[in-house]
């Protein structure tokens, strides 16, 4: 933040800034970028009265957090955030200076110690590839040097940039923004076919495991808000998919399993859909699951609670069904283009099996309920090495409706499947 100031800091340990030469713009040693002789200037912020308490004075200008290297910056730009200097002298054609260590990379390794001696599970890193890979690949194999079961979560947009953070086992996963979670809000909004999922899952290929699913973040709109799908229960199909689509993590952002819409307008964040980050704010969804600390369902509507069971069942599944969380995958997709009696644009499909035991997963983002017919090629049962028998079934593992499905030929298998929702099958003999 433009106005951070660490209070609570130990004894001779020097803030952010604090030893920095402010007469010039760049120094590897400073902590900060500055514009020297020219004073922040925000002119779509009243700053005129200058006895508030809310007043704010910069001089010289800091570079604002998204390499804005000016002492106006916009609306746009992430202007209540100043960019931490790394030893890369952007305005002389982004030149490193790493040695000798810059003093902004000493001061975080001091911070992230701090936390991970306090055993944190993790860190999960903002925009990770605005930051020097040679910071990343300095620091993380410290801090997991002193607390080996910590994991680093990079927010990462460029896929070119996937493999490099990831080498060494620098970073554990990587948001998965740009690959699966906006082809999912492209086929589950109907602007994009279903099959494209395939194609999203194929673009990172051996470092599927490594991506981080979400159908919410708080950067992006809530699955209920009038801006997406409008309802918490028509994005079943997508947290299916995202869920068990392999082995890798998913993230549930608070208030989704209740259907959260995020319709708030909070003020400095307006009606937009998302829940503010900016504002202090509550959110009426968790207000009432809390029920002034009780946190139970009393004051919750029936359909928040009907979503929060889906969602508690689902994550359940995610983390006691081996096939989900060890197994291996196999896309349906390609066996079922042909298919008259599956809808490709509106349907996906696809097995997870471990060891001797199989899955069956079909999802369907159309808003109608469907009767669907999936070919199961015998590529696929060789692939998972299962064992066919004369007298199997497939038992529902989500829906408390759905009902045991008796199958004589494991290769074309009739399904129903409700609109917008998904089932898990687990393959048993009787």
């Amino acid at each position: 933040a433009r106005n951070y100031k660490s209070i609570n800091r130990p004894n001779g340990v020097v803030d952010f800034g604090e030893n920095d030469n402010i007469d010039v713009s760049f120094s590897p040693q400073n902590n900060f970028y500055y514009l020297p002789n020219q004073s922040l200037k925000l002119n779509f912020i009243d700053t005129d009265n200058s006895s508030s308490n809310s007043y704010y004075k910069e001089i010289p200008a800091k570079a604002t957090g998204n390499d804005s290297f000016t002492s106006q910056p916009s609306i746009y730009d992430w202007y209540e955030t100043v960019k931490l200097n790394y030893g890369i002298d952007y305005l002389s054609g982004g030149t490193k200076h790493f040695n000798p260590i810059p003093d902004t990379w000493l001061k975080m390794k001091d911070i992230l110690m701090y936390w991970s001696e306090k055993k944190v599970d993790g860190f999960r890193c903002d925009m990770a590839e605005m930051i020097p890979l040679e910071f990343w690949k300095w620091i993380v194999p410290q801090i997991k040097n002193s607390n080996p079961e910590i994991i680093f979560i990079a927010e990462i947009y460029n896929p070119s940039l996937y493999r490099p953070f990831l080498e060494d086992n620098t970073f554990d996963y990587l948001y998965d923004k740009v690959g699966v979670y906006d082809t999912l809000r492209e086929v589950a909004t109907g602007c994009r076919p279903s099959s494209d999922i395939s194609f999203a899952l194929n673009n990172v290929g051996d470092i599927q495991t490594k991506m981080v699913n979400f159908i919410e973040n708080h950067d992006e709109q809530r699955v209920a808000s009038d801006f997406f799908l409008g309802n918490g229960e028509r994005a079943k199909a997508s947290m299916i998919l995202s869920s068990c689509i392999n082995t890798n993590p998913v993230m549930v952002y608070f208030g989704q399993e209740l259907g959260e819409p995020g319709m708030d307008e909070e003020g400095f964040s307006g009606k937009d859909g998302r829940t503010t980050i900016f504002d202090y704010w509550s959110i009426n969804t968790i207000r009432r699951w809390n029920n002034d600390g009780k946190w139970n369902n009393e004051q919750l509507t029936n359909q928040e609670k009907e979503l929060k069971g889906f969602y508690s069942k689902l994550i359940s599944l995610c983390n006691t069904e081996e096939s989900l969380s060890k197994g291996l995958f196999y896309d349906l997709m390609p066996a079922n283009y042909d298919n008259n009696h599956f809808d490709s644009t509106k349907q996906f499909a696809f097995l997870r099996g471990y060891q001797k035991e199989l899955l069956l997963v079909v999802v369907n983002f159309d808003n109608r309920a469907v009767e669907v017919l999936v070919n199961i090629p015998n590529q696929a049962i060789d692939f998972f090495k299962f064992e066919q028998h004369d007298n199997l079934v497939l038992k529902p593992l989500i829906s408390d409706s759905a009902k045991i499905i008796n199958i004589s030929n494991i290769n074309s298998l009739r399904i129903r499947v409700d609109q917008n929702s998904g089932e898990i099958y687990k393959v048993l003999a009787l």
